[in-house]
């Protein structure tokens, strides 16, 4: 800014309140601040005010905090859920199955479900990456293996 320019009140205000912060922290005593402030009030063009701020230091430029949400306990696709817990309604019903004679049928039967599924799922990926790696070659011209010349 031009020292010649003319100063609006909130530019003396910003001055003043300046003046009041260096005060808090001991960096003036009070006289110094009476007077510097008289002086801000006078001020009528920018060079003015910063002579009445030249030996304070400016305050340090800190850059914004980006702004985050609350913490959560738990990953969102988890905090969404609204619906009951069914994992430990099933390890509570196998743990019963355990303790009650003659429900081991029931735990085995679980763990049947289960290998199937699995099976299922590799079987699907097996398919799936087939067709991925088909599909990936297929629009590349063949590899032709050159013999080499004696």
């Amino acid at each position: 800014m031009d020292d010649r320019m003319r100063v609006s009140d909130a530019d003396r205000d910003r001055v003043t309140a300046r003046l009041r912060e260096h005060f808090a922290e001991g960096r003036i005593t009070s006289d110094e601040m009476d007077e510097r402030i008289s002086a801000a009030l006078k001020a009528k063009t920018a060079g003015e005010l910063r002579h009445v701020m030249s030996d304070l230091p400016e305050p340090a430029v800190v850059p914004p905090r980006p702004q985050y949400g609350p913490w959560r306990a738990a990953p969102p696709w988890i905090a969404r859920r609204r619906g009951p817990r069914i994992l430990p309604l099933v390890l509570l019903v196998l743990l019963v199955a355990l303790i009650v004679p003659g429900g081991g049928w029931l735990v085995a039967g679980f763990f049947k479900v289960i290998l199937v599924f699995w099976l299922v799922a590799v079987l699907a990926g097996l398919f799936v990456s087939a067709r991925f790696y088909r599909r990936m070659h297929r629009g590349f011209p063949p590899r032709r293996r050159s013999r080499p010349r004696w």
